[in-house]
């Protein structure tokens, strides 16, 4: 039970460490004039993603490759069955949103380079290197591609869709940005303590926590964005956050990660979870593709494909 608290806690901690990190990034640029599209682009995507990095560079410093891979892993299984899903039962989404596709191939494409660099039974930190490389790449053409697309104020501010109450003072802006770098690493220190715990006492591998309780839990910014939007009748947000996460959940926190230190893992990921990390990226870009609105009936066979995931994992 105490492990249970102390994972509780570490998830509040890093959670909320999150939340004053984007905020207090986000008041520090435009405090110091960096155009919005590049706040866009750079401190948003990488600080919502910042809960499942610490809990993965923590994971990987003590040794636990399993723990890292399968937070990410699991973390774009839940992204789409469950993040896109749990919305869709309280109110129909729409998976329609213009220019979407091209980044749902860049999100396959990593994915794929992922799998492949996952057969080996590790992540080098060659392997790291290429996917920040790739990442360099995807940030570049969405930079020249936001550019050229660009028509008005509103276009530039699209991440305040995503961030809410950006404090206006340089201090208080400095002060978030410095407790959210506090927290995080506490938080994450916390997870992957009591996650191993959690593991030791269950008789199973620390990826098995990583998979499941820990990647549920580092995906609540998602869905708590895709849940807002939806209501806000912006369900085109609720996709784009998905794709963008999944894209730097693989090149920016695997990358950087195994790039730091290298990585192994048991065989459970590569047997399954990896595979319905894939099939799940299929579905995702099959109802981009069609335009797909997804009703309470999907939502519920997205939620309940995610519950036999889950149980999957454990049996």
């Amino acid at each position: 039970m105490y492990d249970y608290v102390i994972l509780a806690s570490g998830l509040v901690v890093l959670l909320i460490g999150g939340d004053f990190l984007v905020r207090g990034a986000v008041g520090l640029a435009e405090r110091f004039n960096i155009p919005p599209l590049i706040i866009g682009l750079t401190i948003v995507s990488f600080g919502t993603s910042a809960p499942e990095f610490f809990v993965s560079v923590e994971a990987a410093w003590d040794g636990q490759g399993g723990l890292a891979v399968g937070n990410v892993v699991g973390s774009n299984i839940a992204n789409v069955l469950l993040v896109l899903g749990l919305p869709a039962i309280i109110l129909s989404t729409s998976c329609r949103e213009e220019g979407i596709g091209r980044n749902i191939l860049v999100m396959l494409g990593l994915s794929a380079v992922f799998i492949i660099m996952l057969l080996k039974g590790s992540l080098e930190r060659y392997d790291g290197l290429i996917l920040i490389a790739l990442l360099a790449l995807f940030l570049w053409d969405q930079y020249k591609s936001a550019l050229q697309a660009r028509s008005s104020v509103e276009r530039d501010l699209d991440y305040h869709e995503e961030v809410h109450h950006i404090p206006s003072s340089l201090a208080k802006s400095a002060a978030l940005a410095i407790a959210g770098l506090v927290m995080l690493p506490i938080g994450g220190r916390l997870i992957v303590v009591s996650a191993t715990g959690i593991a030791e006492s269950m008789g199973v591998s620390s990826e098995i926590v990583g998979l499941s309780i820990v990647a549920i839990g580092t995906s609540l910014p998602e869905l708590a964005a895709s849940l807002m939007a939806v209501f806000r009748g912006k369900s085109s947000v609720a996709l784009g956050n998905i794709v963008g996460s999944n894209i730097f959940n693989i090149a920016a926190i695997m990358g950087i990660t195994a790039a730091i230190v290298p990585m192994e893992f048991g065989p459970h990921i590569l047997l399954v979870d990896v595979w319905i990390m894939l099939a799940s990226s299929l579905l995702l870009g099959a109802l981009a593709h069609y335009h797909v609105v997804i009703g309470k009936v999907g939502g519920i066979a997205m939620v309940g494909f995610y519950t036999m995931y889950l149980v999957t994992v454990f049996w």
